[in-house]
């Protein structure tokens, strides 16, 4: 399997790595400049040449994985047999710089309706390097010529078309999702706020409407979904920033945007 392969594996298992990249050889070393290996959490792809180097990039590289904020790191390795090493003497005669690279798990983010602000808000976050989930009721919402904005998306775009029961979609979700529920339909709204509040694995979740909106959502909530108020609270509407006013729908999702990606830089603080 190439790196590239490897890297897109992990990314679609969802799981954490390090690319480790041979950055620099000075004199005989294993392998040229280039060479390159995928470090997973229990498997490896590729290969740097083997012996004690491989094998500190493969410790290090695990280390990165569990580390809270992981870094871009360099590692200097003389191969000579006056080196102390971990895993054995490489006495090729070299010195190499041996880069690692984290490959975090991308946030996902679920967009509940994708009408005229959902559309605009998914243009936005299509920009980044997300799993963008799209999900609506309605296939003419759904075709490939409307979501063809998206087609030079950085992120990866999942789209779920659910006649029925959007909520159901939410079991489906990555671990951590974001949820923002602006369907057009304020039942589907209030179905999907109950089901979300009882997924445990879900991160954020946000809900368009006005204030009127959401007392009675609030109510319906705790007195027909037997949710505390604690347990509601967890829902953010409105959603967006305070201070932009503006109702047309791009102006809507550049205020949502901003505050989900504001979210991200506390989260990862």
């Amino acid at each position: 399997m190439t790196w590239v392969a490897a890297v897109a594996r992990l990314r679609a298992r969802r799981e954490s790595g390090v690319l480790v990249t041979v950055a620099t050889v000075r004199g005989h070393a294993p392998r040229n400049a280039g060479a390159k290996l995928v470090v997973g959490q229990n498997e490896t792809w590729g290969s740097i040449g083997g012996g004690n180097v491989e094998a500190v990039a493969i410790d290090r590289a695990r280390e990165v994985i569990v580390a809270d904020r992981p870094e871009p790191e360099l590692i200097d390795f003389a191969l000579n047999d006056k080196v102390t090493n971990r895993h054995g003497v490489q006495c090729c005669g070299g010195t190499v710089s041996v880069l690692l690279e984290p490959l975090p798990v991308v946030r996902a983010v679920a967009i509940f309706g994708v009408g005229h602000v959902g559309l605009e808000l998914a243009r936005i976050l299509a920009r980044q390097d997300l799993d963008l989930h799209l999900i609506d009721t309605r296939s003419d919402i759904l075709t490939e010529e409307r979501l063809d904005v998206l087609a030079d998306a950085v992120a990866q775009v999942h789209v779920h078309h659910t006649p029925l029961l959007p909520e159901e979609v939410l079991a489906e979700l990555p671990r951590g999702t974001h949820v923002l529920i602006m369907t057009h339909d304020h039942a589907e709204d209030a179905a999907l706020c109950d089901t979300a509040l009882r997924t445990a694995h879900l991160g954020s979740i946000g809900l368009i409407g006005s204030t009127a909106k959401w007392g009675r959502f609030r109510a319906l909530l705790a007195n027909e979904g037997g949710h505390d108020e604690a347990t509601i609270d967890r829902i953010k509407t409105p959603i967006g920033l305070t201070d932009i006013t503006g109702k047309e729908p791009a102006t809507i999702a550049v205020s949502v945007a901003a505050d989900l990606l504001r979210a991200f830089e506390t989260e990862g603080s």
